[in-house]
């Protein structure tokens, strides 16, 4: 066999064309099929960028050659010598860009053997997601695999470039820090060399960023891995990228243009999509309110609608109880859903129920008549004032639920999303982007009696609310009240959404030490305890600290969101199970006991059940 350096490609497997017959080529690549027909050995041969048809003649061919090629199986690795010449007329395949080409292969040689893969390379699998993140390597070999990982480089390098043209600087920060709490468990890492002490790995460069504004660097971003030990699902990986971003001596609207520029710039450089900007704006209290979700999908419509005043008097006291003791009344309207049956409306009943609803009332508009359990508890009037609000027409169906107010946002905004999805109301070809700002700064914790941030510790509040920092110091209303002072509180934090996915969340950094102080006391983070976890930043808060903003934008997220990716797993070339588990490579794994003993550590024995 020649030295590979003889046998070296001169072209891809996706590059040869009609205009390139007659060449003397080297090709290498993958065997992704082999057939005999007609006494000729057809193979075809694939790389990353593409595949290519060779021809062995066998009565033309080196015989010690041809039995090795006759002994060639699926993911040989090969390198081939040949003349590229046209393909018959009526065998041009013209689904391929290299179809109207084969390569008379000359010269054979195999590289590489292949095992019998576990489950064919193909580009629609029926592998268990199991065997195929054990044998990632096979996995990303198909095709759609490989085109997910192309646009994933392809829009962090648009991501990047952009940035860069805007004037931020990319500045790497570190990934062993000291453990802080941002809402998440760390992931700690123990030091060899100061034994009982540990690194944690960054949730995110959050303080770091924000120290870099008061080094004075005013724009900065950074494609940043951030790591998390939190339960996983479809959009959450232990491990994630996001992009992000810093920029000082500017407010929100400067961080939304900036954001809207670089969406607008990707999509038409990746998708050649325009996306119209400025983003539509909602406060968080009007999305709960119209959508009953912090990140509503506007692709279909199906708002949420307020039936509390139509009910507050009427004989059904499941309503009038409810709305009487601070409670609200909404509903949704089902286009189509006035011909559901009744095994359809306990479907919808038992899903309410599962979201935490104590029922489900509803009325159907059917052609021959309305139709409701609740009918004779409301009267005739009622119902028609809750038709005419609701604007349901003949055909359509009300659903209602009666609770607290934000809890029956929350279940009718599920249901919304359900029915959209169960009647396929939503318009797959439309890009739906906004933002969604003013969310509540602190929330309150009924198990453990304690206020803790909805976003971000370094969140600042609003301008207009920034008294009710300090009047919760000296309220005396409990924490469960909804009128203290700091319930009523609003950050100035803002998350960008599309199509129903929150894709970037970010906010106005607090930039003096004494109100970042009086947030860590209102999060049960004393003067003490502060100084020993936040001492780094609270201090370069004392130094000249600049207004600044910045945001975070999931690239993992936006990559599955643009490919079309139903989990964030499918953009990312080596992801874990819902367990944190690598399966191709067994981590995490048990260490050495020299390594152990190294890092001053002793497994703990699990206690045996008696």
């Amino acid at each position: 066999m020649k030295a590979f350096s003889e046998l070296k490609r001169t072209h891809t497997c996706g590059e040869l064309r009609p205009s390139d017959i007659g060449k003397k080529v080297r090709l290498n690549g993958w065997v992704n099929s082999q057939r005999n027909l007609g006494g000729l050995l057809f193979i075809d041969l694939r790389d990353r960028y593409g595949l290519s048809q060779v021809v062995i003649n066998p009565e033309t061919f080196d015989p010690t050659m041809l039995a090795v090629a006759q002994r060639t199986r699926s993911e040989f690795v090969l390198a081939v010598v040949g003349t590229v010449m046209a393909r018959p007329e009526g065998t041009v395949n013209e689904k391929l860009d290299t179809g109207g080409i084969d390569v008379n292969v000359e010269e054979f040689y195999i590289l590489s053997e292949s095992k019998t893969p576990p489950f064919e390379i193909e580009d629609e699998t029926t592998a268990r997601d199991v065997l195929r993140l054990e044998y990632r390597y096979l996995d990303l070999r198909r095709r759609p695999l490989q085109e997910r990982i192309r646009a994933r480089h392809d829009i962090t390098l648009a991501v990047r470039n952009y940035l860069a043209g805007q004037g931020l600087y990319e500045i790497e920060t570190p990934l062993m820090i000291r453990s802080t709490p941002e809402g998440a468990r760390d992931y700690v890492v123990p030091s060899r060399v100061s034994h009982g002490k540990f690194y944690a790995l960054p949730q995110s460069p959050q303080l770091f960023k924000q120290i870099l504004m008061v080094a004075g660097f005013d724009k900065y971003f950074q494609i940043a891995r951030c790591l998390r030990d939190e339960d996983l699902r479809a959009d959450r990986q232990p491990e994630h990228t996001q992009i992000d971003l810093e920029m000082s001596f500017v407010t929100p609207d400067d961080v939304f243009t900036l954001v809207e520029d670089l969406m607008a710039d990707v999509f038409k450089k990746i998708l050649n999509v325009e996306i119209t900007t400025p983003f539509p704006r909602f406060t968080y209290e009007e999305v709960m309110n119209r959508w009953g979700i912090d990140k509503p999908d506007l692709r279909f419509g199906m708002e949420i609608v307020d039936l509390s005043d139509v009910v507050a008097d009427c004989e059904f006291k499941v309503f009038a109880d409810n709305v009487k003791g601070g409670g609200v009344v909404k509903g949704i309207v089902l286009k189509g859903g006035g011909t559901y049956s009744r095994k359809q409306v306990d479907e919808m009943t038992t899903r309410a129920r599962d979201l935490g609803a104590g029922g489900l009332a509803y009325i159907l508009r059917a052609e021959g008549g309305d139709k409701s359990p609740i009918l004779k508890f409301i009267g005739e009037d009622v119902k028609d004032q809750l038709i005419e609000r609701a604007a349901v027409k003949v055909g359509d169906a009300l659903f209602i639920i009666a609770d607290a107010r934000l809890k029956t946002e929350e279940i009718l905004g599920q249901l919304r999303l359900h029915l959209g999805r169960q009647h396929d109301l939503i318009d797959k070809s439309q890009w739906s982007f906004l933002w969604v700002n003013e969310f509540p700064l602190f929330e309150f914790d009924e198990e453990s009696k304690r206020f803790s941030a909805m976003h971000n510790i370094v969140s600042h509040p609003l301008e207009a609310d920034l008294p009710l920092i300090d009047e919760g110091f000296g309220s005396d209303l409990p924490g469960t009240d909804l009128n203290h002072p700091w319930r009523r509180a609003r950050a100035n934090q803002y998350d960008l959404v599309i199509n129903g996915w929150e894709i970037a969340s970010g906010g106005q950094r607090i930039n003096r030490r004494e109100l970042q102080q009086k947030i860590l006391n209102i999060l049960g983070i004393d003067d003490a305890r502060a100084e020993r976890m936040f001492g780094f930043l609270l201090r370069a808060l004392e130094y000249g600290a600049p207004p600044h903003a910045g945001i975070a934008a999931g690239l993992d997220r936006l990559v599955a969101l643009m490919t079309g990716s139903e989990s964030i797993r499918d953009v990312i070339a080596f992801p874990k199970t819902a367990n944190a588990m690598s399966l191709m490579d067994g981590s995490p794994a048990k260490i050495d006991p020299e390594q152990l003993e190294e890092l001053g550590l002793m497994i703990k024995p699990e206690e045996k059940e008696s």
